[in-house]
């Protein structure tokens, strides 16, 4: 109960800050159109229609005029009117007018008052702005925002603060925001020379650069071996289909906003894929099969694409395009319970393998609208339960947040500074294999039809790649870094054998550069500590005569006088158990 109350306080604070940070900018920019100021998770935000466009200079002028306002003691007062008074108190401010518009009828209209400002809310607040002198605030940025959300509708100035308790919540949370910020893999990408995306080439498309490449054939190499040894086989389908495929699956009737445009061609109309599932459906309808020969896991990493709202794109986390880690089961209903474990337990190997160790499960139930019989239903959520409950997982129930076609767990991670992560899928569908018929023979010689699991392991690879970048802000463990040593000669001297220790490094199967470029030493270790190699050997006499390497690790351990053969086998088994230095 005690954090309930806290969190109800913090909010009535957050809500209060908006509703004084409106009143700041009003004083400001007299007649300006004010929109919405709810409390958010860790802050508030107001978006407004105003003269001109705002700078980060001008939250320091509405900051003051904050300060000033809570200095003052004013109340916080509540008042319900007609609908009428209300349309007349908001007779030049049009999206209040609009928000009035869409209360129900027979529903409270309420207005709170703050000196002069005067709001069209709900609540709740504080009593007066005395409550708020104790806690701490900072206005953190401006963006834009569609009023409402909505694309065709007016762009509005949106200015997010934070509020907290008192001073030092507010220090913990902009030193936590100043980490993330440390770790954002959009300006990791560029400093580290791993991806781009070009708005003028088409947003939400991703580009790999060499570095980002070299991490990601790891990634998909690790990928692959690990399904070969957990009973997958691998398969490949084309990037387009004719509308038929995309109507028989149910995705034009579903999905067709997420969809792009058709092509046409030979007087049909093609998709370019969302979604993988309905080729797999078309490998298996290839032929007959029997009970004998199921389960089949087929997985690929098959690149889709969505589209997705600009205003929506994120990095890697939201694009438009990407490939996903994807697999789908075919299996008889008495496999059933045994394939979820085993698929979860291969979900959780890999998550792990990749340094994430804090896994969180929740488990979606059945909706109000769903296909598919409610045995199924049953049958399939306690498969899903008994394997959460069996690997030990916490996890929560998501009553009706199924899709309507299958139960599912997802899996989410949390990264080295506690953010949480949606990961790995595990979706029942039992919407397909009826659209398509999908059947096999069992023991007693009748045709039935067979379970579909859908399994999404990473999610995607270029979401992944973003999650991995923030989690290890860069830094990656020697297995996953695109180059792992950096040999720098202390002179031009020894470039000869710094260039001949590359080569043998590299013949040794690891990814090594030697720096034989025009600067001093000192500078470039500088740029492999900036660019975040895992190893630095220093190369001079003593090495070149000593068959030997000088060691600088990532974080600043030094060793000198190692062997050469020593060092390699040192890295080969760092990489070969994944640790992170």
């Amino acid at each position: 109960m005690a954090n309930e109350e806290r969190g109800e306080r913090l909010s009535r604070i957050r809500h209060s800050m908006a509703h004084v940070m409106a009143e700041a900018v009003l004083e400001m920019f007299p007649g300006a159109q004010i929109a919405i100021g709810p409390a958010i998770e860790n802050g508030f935000y107001y978006d407004f229609d105003l003269p001109r466009q705002l700078v980060n200079e001008d939250l320091e002028e509405i900051t003051s005029r904050m300060e000033a306002i809570i200095a003052q003691d004013l109340a916080f007062t509540r008042t319900v009117v007609s609908r009428q008074e209300a349309r007349e108190r908001f007779a030049d401010q049009r999206f209040k007018l609009e928000l009035l518009d869409a209360i129900e009828e027979g529903e409270e209209v309420s207005l709170y008052s703050l000196g002069s400002f005067v709001d069209l809310c709900r609540g709740p607040h504080v009593a007066s702005t005395k409550e708020l002198k104790g806690a701490a605030f900072k206005l953190t940025s401006i963006a834009g925002a569609y009023w409402r959300g909505k694309e065709s509708n007016p762009m509005l100035t949106r200015i997010y603060g934070t509020a907290w308790e008192n001073g030092k919540e507010l220090r913990l949370y902009l030193e936590r925001l100043a980490d993330i910020e440390k770790r954002d893999h959009r300006r990791l990408g560029k400093e580290l020379d791993l991806f781009s995306l070009h708005e003028e080439a088409g947003p939400g498309l991703v580009y790999w650069h060499p570095k980002g490449a070299r991490i990601r054939q790891q990634i998909e190499d690790f990928w692959r071996a690990e399904h070969y040894a957990n009973g997958y086989e691998m398969v490949y389908t084309p990037h387009v289909g004719r509308a038929w495929l995309w109507e028989k699956s149910g995705h034009l009737g579903f999905y067709k906003e997420g969809m792009y445009p058709p092509m046409e061609m030979d007087k049909s109309d093609y998709y370019v894929k969302p979604m993988n599932c309905p080729f797999h459906i078309m490998i298996y309808k290839n032929s007959k099969h029997s009970y004998r020969e199921l389960p089949f896991r087929w997985a690929e990493l098959g690149t889709v694409y969505r589209y997705e709202k600009a205003g929506a794109l994120h990095g890697l986390l939201r694009v438009r395009g990407f490939t996903q880690d994807d697999a789908h089961l075919f299996v008889t209903p008495d496999q059933m319970g045994d394939e979820i474990l085993e698929v979860l337990r291969f979900s959780l190997s890999m998550l792990r393998a990749f340094g994430f160790e804090e896994i969180n499960a929740y488990l979606s139930t059945k909706p109000e609208k769903s296909v598919g019989e409610q045995e199924k239903w049953d049958d399939a959520t306690e498969a899903l339960r008994k394997a959460i409950v069996t690997e030990g997982l916490p996890y929560e129930i998501d009553e009706g947040g199924g899709a309507f076609y299958g139960p599912k767990i997802d899996l989410k991670v949390k990264d080295a500074i506690g953010r949480e992560w949606q990961l790995s899928t595990v979706q029942f569908d039992f919407n397909e294999p009826e659209r398509f018929d999908l059947t096999f023979v069992d023991r007693d010689g009748v045709e039935k039809r067979p379970y579909m699991i859908h399994r999404a392991l990473l999610g995607s690879i270029e979401r992944f790649f973003g999650v991995l970048i923030e989690h290890y802000g860069g830094a990656f463990p020697p297995w996953l870094s695109p180059t792992q040593v950096k040999v720098i000669p202390v002179g031009e001297a020894y470039y000869e054998y710094a260039k001949a220790l590359e080569g043998r490094l590299r013949k040794a199967g690891l990814r090594a550069e030697a720096d034989l470029g025009d600067d001093r030493m000192n500078a470039k270790i500088r740029n492999a500590n900036q660019q975040k190699i895992p190893y630095m050997v220093i190369v001079g006499e003593r090495e070149a005569e000593g068959d030997q390497v000088s060691v600088r690790y990532r974080g600043g351990k030094q060793e000198g006088g190692l062997s050469t053969d020593s060092f390699i086998a040192q890295v080969k088994d760092a990489v070969e158990r994944k640790v992170q230095l």
